[in-house]
């Protein structure tokens, strides 16, 4: 296999693991993708990594949302009432999250993240209400969620997906599935307007991009019937969320010490 075929395949493997990730968990897209952008495809530049991770994560996502949408798990109610809550919010965040240093962001963000793991694994054993939907009684909590989680994510500069499946549980009461087909209108939305910023910037790498997003519409297929699998099992999915973000917290805690 000559090298531009074995980077080509190894660009494409990369784009279905963060594929199936989102399919999964609904989130930990863009955590994983810059980190697969930089330290295995080799991408020098990480305004580029973060720029492209967008743009494929948000078509990604979209992807792993048709397909949660045909297997009736997304609350569209709830994912406009968020998602566009969430934009607005992260617009917010950004502009904080800039006068702030990277590394001290990540470090914190991690933090967070391990806090939020605890909590879904405390309340693995609820399966949630299956009738649970955005009413009167809730729609302030959700928009409410939306406007802090993307706040969150714009502070912090991350696509926000391990924030939002947890928000929209503790704001609805839905179960996790439909929680994370949920969350992928919210990270999709994200990923686009952080895309559209790093884009006008010149900071795509379209071809990157392409492979990216190829390799994540078979993962988030993989990821989606996965996940499908899991729910009929008490707990299985929120216990993988929780201990998914505990190793990249871990990574990122990391990271963020070593270069001090």
């Amino acid at each position: 296999m000559s090298p531009d075929i074995a980077h080509i395949a190894l660009e494409l493997f990369s784009g279905v693991i963060v594929g199936f990730t989102l399919g999964l968990i609904g989130g930990g897209g863009s955590i994983m993708a810059v980190p697969l952008m930089v330290y295995v495809v080799g991408v020098p530049d990480p305004h580029v990594a973060i720029g492209t991770s967008a743009l494929s994560v948000a078509v990604n996502a979209l992807a792993g949302l048709a397909q949660h949408a045909r297997s009736g798990n997304v609350k569209w109610r709830c994912a406009a009432i968020f998602a566009s809550a969430g934009v607005a919010g992260a617009l917010i965040g950004a502009r904080f999250g800039k006068a702030v240093d990277g590394h001290k962001l990540l470090f914190f963000f991690a933090l967070l993240m391990i806090v939020v793991g605890f909590l879904m694994l405390r309340c693995r054993r609820s399966q949630g209400c299956e009738g649970a939907s955005c009413n009167r009684d809730n729609v302030l909590k959700v928009a409410g969620a939306g406007v802090g989680t993307g706040a969150l994510s714009g502070f912090f500069g991350i696509g926000g997906g391990f924030l939002i499946v947890p928000a929209l549980i503790a704001a609805t009461g839905m179960p996790i599935l439909n929680a994370v087909g949920t969350s992928l209108v919210a990270v999709a939305a994200f990923g686009i307007s952080t895309a559209f910023s790093y884009m006008l910037s010149g900071y795509i790498d379209w071809s990157l991009a392409a492979l990216f997003i190829a390799g994540g519409i078979l993962g988030s297929y993989a990821g989606m019937r996965a996940a499908c699998r899991m729910a009929s099992s008490r707990g299985a999915l929120t216990t993988i969320f929780a201990g998914v973000i505990f190793i990249v917290a871990a990574y990122m805690i990391w990271k963020s010490i070593s270069v001090v």
